[in-house]
């Protein structure tokens, strides 16, 4: 079976449905013949991944951003659970989003022709993949996965911005606009977290604007905030930042450096498995969840590794 591309023609504004067209002589030209099917609605391509990986599909191309990946990610999970935990197909990446910061972490530069040619070279990475429960907005209890970063409090506040100003204004500049709007709104969540690393539980107490559990480097749309992130290493890697506001806005520059782990007022350690509770309930609407880019709930939260669950074709 061809490689079946799934596009988001929402993704950067919708300048992805827009230009798509114009892209299919040259994506056939240099990683061959394809097929195509384009997202309808939200979480739409998580049913078109998981059917096109029960159908024997051998790879599955992501076009769009950083949301996009994820929700492809999320439906070959899906397809992988319900085959006894195989899944022989492949997770590709077109970035054409407002993030890029998984393919940031795989070291694959944002040209159209450096795309393509991973695709092409077929060279694929064994990637670790978070499984976690969440609370909806709604009140219930869900299920998902993540396979970049998923961080509590400030983020998610972000996400919710980003998707306020509909991505038009791009890339960067989008996430400069919505963390200036973020870092006004931001609160200190008192959190219970119980980690576990190596088989050894530890349960902690404390505060924090920001928790991340990073299984790549970076996110923010260049943020990085874990530059020990490895997302072949079988752990994640838990950034917390927090203290006085003033501090907090000092400290936030220097994430796009990755120099903050520097500050005081930054935590980080590794694990494998994580549970994380908000016991300071009032600030429960404004600490919320940041999936891959997007704003999927809140708290309470429990996150387990799935070690190489997908194989990623990357340099």
């Amino acid at each position: 079976m061809k490689p079946l591309y799934i596009v988001n023609p929402r993704s950067g504004g919708g300048r992805t449905g827009q230009v798509f067209e114009g892209m299919r002589r040259t994506i056939e030209r240099i990683a061959g013949p394809f097929e195509v099917a384009f997202t309808e609605r939200p979480r739409h391509a998580v049913d078109l991944a998981r059917d096109a990986a029960a159908d024997g599909r051998d790879t599955v191309i992501a076009v769009g951003g950083d949301g996009s990946i994820h929700e492809v990610t999320c439906g070959l999970m899906a397809a992988r659970e319900a085959n006894g935990g195989e899944l022989p197909t492949k997770l590709g990446i077109l970035g054409q989003g407002t993030g890029g910061d998984f393919r940031r972490t795989l070291g694959i530069d944002h040209r159209l022709d450096r795309y393509l040619q991973v695709i092409a070279a077929g060279k694929t990475r064994e990637v670790d993949v978070g499984r976690f429960t969440y609370q909806a907005h709604d009140g219930t209890d869900k299920s998902a996965y993540f396979i970049n970063i998923l961080s509590v409090g400030m983020g998610g506040l972000v996400d919710q911005y980003v998707a306020d100003i509909g991505r038009t204004v791009g890339g960067t500049a989008a996430y400069l606009v919505a963390s200036l709007r973020g870092i006004a709104g931001s609160v200190e969540g008192h959190l219970k977290v119980t980690a576990r690393h190596a088989g050894k539980e530890t349960v902690e107490h404390f505060s924090a604007r920001i928790l991340g559990v990073c299984n790549g480097r970076f996110f923010g749309s260049g943020m990085e905030v874990a530059p020990m992130a490895d997302p072949s290493d079988g752990q994640f890697e838990v950034i917390t930042m927090g203290g006085a506001k003033v501090s907090f806005i000092l400290t936030l520059p220097r994430v796009y450096s990755g120099k903050h782990l520097t500050n005081p007022d930054v935590r980080h350690f590794p694990c494998d498995r994580i549970t994380v509770e908000l016991e300071n309930e009032s600030v429960a609407d404004r600490f919320l969840l940041d999936v891959d880019g997007e704003p999927l709930g809140k708290l309470p939260l429990t996150i387990e590794l799935v070690p190489r669950a997908l194989s990623v074709l990357a340099p």
